[in-house]
């Protein structure tokens, strides 16, 4: 299973991760690979407790688009 994972540079230079599909995922780390690390262990943490009381697994539904909207 993937998940779409998105990721941003605060104002300290840490990379912070949010998984859209998942609500209340969010990680950090000092560097993009850390965070998605952590956003990997935080994935598999938030799926241990549906998968163990048989509820519904949070799936991606659709791709997610960016985009960029220039304003004056």
């Amino acid at each position: 299973m993937e998940y779409t994972v998105i990721l941003q540079v605060d104002e300290e230079g840490n990379w912070l991760a949010s998984v859209p599909a998942i609500p209340g995922c969010h990680t950090r780390g000092r560097t993009r690979e850390e965070a998605l690390a952590n956003a990997k262990e935080g994935i598999e943490g938030c799926l241990e407790s549906p998968a163990a009381t048989g509820d519904a697994i949070p799936q991606e539904l659709r791709p997610l688009e960016l985009a960029r909207v220039k304003v004056a």
